[in-house]
């Protein structure tokens, strides 16, 4: 019989029927896969099914962790699957095949989560949206017109659209926040270091890069770090450990917090009415739960911190594409790599020096350290998450030529999310808003070094106070 309820139930809950026997591991599969083949002809979010596999490892017997029997999607970005392809949105990548696990990846199958196939990404991650020539354009299930999100868009509209309850994303300037904004979920950058990154890197673009998950609740993003947090042999540095389980701090009193309402933008960037709009409405509903909220802006020199992201992500794309051409044994086409990934790639050959980079990487240390003092006198910040509601599809366009457009209107959308990752912090993005459009607004919060505990029991007592699970995207 099918499952018919399936859309109903986030990922703890699905875990939950299927170890009390009221529905199959092989019956949730099956309705996971149903609706990924009724959907995704129209969002375009899975661009890689491995259904086939999935059900035989569900008939072998899933292992029994807190996600047993819950379908998944990895991102199509460096989380290795063994003997599945890692495309990294590129076509320079075409034929590819993994030859054993990233760690994180491990940690998610050992959780119980049965893996379907890999979500669409930009390439390389670069983008705020996800629009990759190899795959084509991931469509926002709140709108078709307009983008998902990025780079963790395909994972963040196929769980907006209840095609899997919670999917793999990463963030490196954003790429797990944004998406969950443009799709109404939820979605943590945790903490430098808290997850793994190996065995592949000790780290992601010198630190910036983190990964988790986007979910429809609180409650199955704790779960999710749950699973997986915690150092891997050989990680060159770990974060401060967790005091108990991330899931225990859901529900739990957040206590009266000391918050900071932010919402300056860099210079020449004007933030949309309805995202200052959300932030402010966000800031009435934590002062009347009982928390302080005053205005304070911290001391960021955005133009800095523009300039060293520059650095840092050019030259990783350069060893990225080096690493490529290595295992190929010949150098990469232009019309393997699109114009903005071609643009990086030159800058970190041939117009970043190491003294350049060292640089780059004092100067996202330095802000971690301003950041740091700046929260020694609050528990949290808050921001608006973008700097306007989802995008229409183009508007950012890696095939653009004109890189000082391109630049423009990366900073415009997204003048918040870089800073944590320079920094290192958590933050969480909260679907706590709508606008007329009916488009989603996220809501940022973003915590102390290793505190993800604070914003986990802040996000729980929002995610009572203004419940959304009952918010749906037209194409569900």
């Amino acid at each position: 019989m099918a499952f018919k309820e399936y859309d109903q139930y986030d990922a703890l809950g699905l875990a939950a029927l299927v170890r009390d026997r009221k529905v199959s591991a092989a019956e949730v599969l099956e309705a996971a896969i149903a609706r990924i083949e009724a959907l995704d002809g129209k969002l375009n979010a899975v661009v890689h099914r491995q259904f086939d596999r999935a059900r035989r490892e569900v008939s072998l017997g899933l292992p029994q962790g807190p996600f047993h029997g819950v379908p998944f999607l990895l991102k199509d970005l460096y989380a290795l699957d063994a003997g599945e392809p890692s495309g990294n949105g590129s076509r320079l990548y075409d034929g590819f095949l993994a030859d054993h696990n990233s760690e994180i990846v491990t940690r998610f199958r050992n959780s119980g989560l049965a893996v379907l196939g890999r979500s669409n990404s930009p390439e390389f991650g670069l983008v705020p949206t996800t629009e990759p020539r190899r795959f084509g354009p991931t469509r926002n299930p709140w709108n078709l017109d307009r983008s998902a999100g990025g780079s963790s868009g395909g994972g963040a509209a196929a769980v907006a659209a209840r095609m899997v309850p919670i999917a793999h994303a990463t963030d490196g300037g954003g790429s797990i926040r944004i998406p969950a904004s443009a799709c109404g979920l939820v979605g943590l950058k945790p903490t430098r270091a808290r997850c793994p990154m190996g065995p592949d890197v000790g780290e992601g673009w010198n630190g910036l890069s983190a990964g988790l998950v986007v979910s429809r609740s609180v409650r199955d993003t704790a779960a999710a770090l749950d699973a997986v947090e915690g150092p891997a042999v050989g990680d060159p540095y770990a974060c401060p450990p967790k005091a108990r389980p991330f899931l225990a701090e859901v529900g739990a009193a957040p206590g009266r917090l000391r918050i900071a309402l932010s919402t300056a933008a860099p210079a020449g960037v004007t933030v949309d009415p309805d995202c200052l709009a959300a932030v402010h409405d966000q800031a009435r509903l934590c002062a009347e739960l009982g928390h302080v909220v005053e205005e304070a802006e911290p001391p960021i020199d955005h133009e800095a911190l523009w300039e060293a992201f520059a650095v840092i992500v050019a030259s990783n794309v350069a060893s990225t594409v080096n690493f490529r051409e290595a295992a190929l044994g010949r150098r990469a086409r232009p019309d393997e790599l699109e114009q903005a990934t071609w643009a990086f790639c030159e800058m970190g050959r041939s117009k970043v020096s190491g003294a350049d980079y060292a640089r780059a990487v004092l100067i996202i240390h330095s802000l971690g350290r301003r950041l740091g003092s700046f929260l020694e006198r609050y528990d949290v910040m808050l921001t608006p998450t973008l700097g306007k509601p989802p995008v229409r599809l183009g508007e950012i366009d890696m095939m653009d030529m004109d890189q000082e457009r391109y630049r423009d209107h990366l900073r415009a959308y997204i003048p918040f999310t870089p800073v944590e990752n320079a920094a290192g912090l958590p933050a969480i993005s909260l679907p706590l808003a709508w606008n007329a459009e009916g488009l989603p607004i996220g809501v940022h919060f973003v915590g102390r070094y290793g505190d993800e505990a604070t914003l986990l029991r802040l996000a729980g007592q929002l995610e009572q106070a203004r419940p959304w699970e009952g918010r749906r995207p037209p194409i569900s």
